[in-house]
């Protein structure tokens, strides 16, 4: 037999051979599938304990192959991301369930989630409000409120470690210092030493220093100073010139809110007295003009109004209305005198809130009615210093307070040095007073708080500026 009848008879058995395995490997996954359709039916019906055993056995039989195969499909099914699959409007509102700290922790997941959770505006804004922090909502930027989101909780952290604040003294005066007087910046304090002096807070330095009579109060504005004195007379000053351009006599005892128990309302330009208040019985300790923002039957939105206070009420007078005015309402907190107030008053239009031995006390200006009573039993002689929609400014013997109006807890505290306490009273003062209303990265800057000390100096408490 010749080769080429060999090599033809052998390839003819091989194409043979290869057709037959072909059909044979073709019956073969019929009855895989047929097998498989079966056995899934089977799968399904077994519990789920039976269930992980058949897998457990299929488990012991897989080769490296399989096992490979199967954890590449497990990581597949077992880590998606939901975040990336879910629709952005439906993953925000999955992200409004979890704390700040959680999303925080989120972030760190991926960069995707980073993405994600960084752009839902309003679950750091939320988070924001929840700390204090004003929102202006025109602001949409959600990479801005998360950034603001994390200056908050440094700030508030800073709050609750005691931390917030650091300290400084104005020297300057040779004697008792009693009025005190702060705005833009600036703080005008009064003295025994028969001066007045204008303090730039921020730098210490004292831009004017005049001479005058003894200080029990001062009020300024860039040009001149308005002094009541504790000689009974009410003097206006030029800063720069330390000239006396009006005096007003008419007091029978000292001007701070007046020891003769009467209230004056003077005309600067021409010194004559327009108003005089009477109704108290005791010497009166504060005064405070402000703009009505509310409408009432005895008042509308605008209107001037003085409160006085002394040290069982609080005198309501519609300034600017007519020359004998008289007065609206008297507030007090118990009618037989029992409980007395403290000559510190606040008034924003809206609300009056005044510190009495049982707590702090809120009206409602449209009504008159007592809002509600705040609680400071838990700390002695608390004064007020300032009260707004989110924090008070308080202040004992020992301590500088923040209270969270909103729930009524104090959180923060700090120490305050032995200042001076004196029959005539001592001086205190509140600084910048925004940011009661709620903190935004910027008001928490300069003066909180000034005390006039038995040196003679002035103790300063200030923002510490953020970390």
């Amino acid at each position: 037999m010749s080769f080429n009848t060999i090599l033809q008879t052998s390839l003819c058995i091989f194409f043979k051979h290869k057709a037959g395995k072909f059909l044979h490997n073709l019956m073969e996954k019929k009855d895989f599938e047929a097998w498989l359709d079966n056995i899934s039916i089977t799968f399904l019906s077994l519990t789920d304990l039976q269930k992980n055993e058949t897998l457990d056995h299929l488990i012991s039989l897989s080769g490296a192959v399989q096992l490979r195969h199967l954890s590449n499909n497990l990581e597949i099914l077992l880590k998606r991301d939901f975040l990336k699959l879910l629709p952005l409007e439906l993953s925000f509102y999955l992200l409004k369930w979890l704390d700040p700290h959680t999303l925080l922790t989120c972030c760190l997941v991926s960069k995707q989630w980073n993405k994600v959770i960084s752009a839902c505006t309003e679950v750091w804004q939320t988070a924001c409000k929840n700390l204090g922090w004003q929102i202006d909502d025109s602001v949409q930027d959600p990479l801005h409120w998360k950034k603001v989101y994390l200056k908050a909780i440094l700030r508030m952290k800073q709050l609750k470690d005691h931390e917030a604040f650091e300290t400084s003294s104005l020297i300057g005066h040779s004697a008792r210092v009693y009025a005190l007087y702060y705005r833009d910046g600036l703080l005008c304090t009064g003295s025994d030493d028969l001066s007045a002096k204008l303090w730039d807070v921020s730098t210490g330095q004292c831009i004017y220093g005049i001479q005058t009579h003894t200080c029990a109060t001062v009020k300024f504005d860039e040009q001149k100073l308005v002094t009541g004195s504790f000689d009974n007379t009410v003097a206006c000053w030029e800063w720069s010139s330390g000239a006396k351009t009006q005096h007003f006599r008419g007091h029978t005892g000292a001007v701070s809110g007046s020891a003769d128990f009467t209230v004056k309302v003077w005309a600067l330009s021409t010194g004559t007295c327009l108003n005089t208040l009477t109704g108290h019985t005791e010497w009166v300790t504060k005064v405070v003009l402000q703009k009505c923002k509310v409408k009432s039957l005895m008042h509308s939105p605008g209107d001037y109004i003085l409160l006085s206070a002394d040290k069982y009420e609080i005198k309501i007078w519609p300034i600017g209305r007519e020359i004998n005015c008289k007065c609206l309402k008297t507030l007090s907190v118990s009618e037989d005198r029992s409980i007395s107030l403290q000559p510190r008053l606040h008034f924003d239009g809206k609300y009056i809130v005044c510190s009495s031995a049982l707590g702090l006390y809120q009206w409602d200006f449209a009504s008159y009615d007592i809002v509600r009573v705040i609680k400071t039993s838990d700390f002695s002689n608390v004064s007020l210093l300032g009260f707004g929609e989110i924090f008070a400014l308080l202040f004992d013997n020992r301590y500088l307070y923040i209270m969270d109006v909103r729930t009524e807890e104090l959180i923060s505290r700090w120490p305050l040095p032995e200042y001076r306490k004196s029959k005539r009273g001592s001086s205190f003062l509140a600084g910048e007073m925004s940011w009661l209303n709620g903190l935004n990265g910027q008001n928490d800057t300069g003066l909180v708080f000034a005390t006039s000390m038995p040196d003679h100096s002035i103790h300063l408490v200030l923002w510490k500026e953020h970390g």
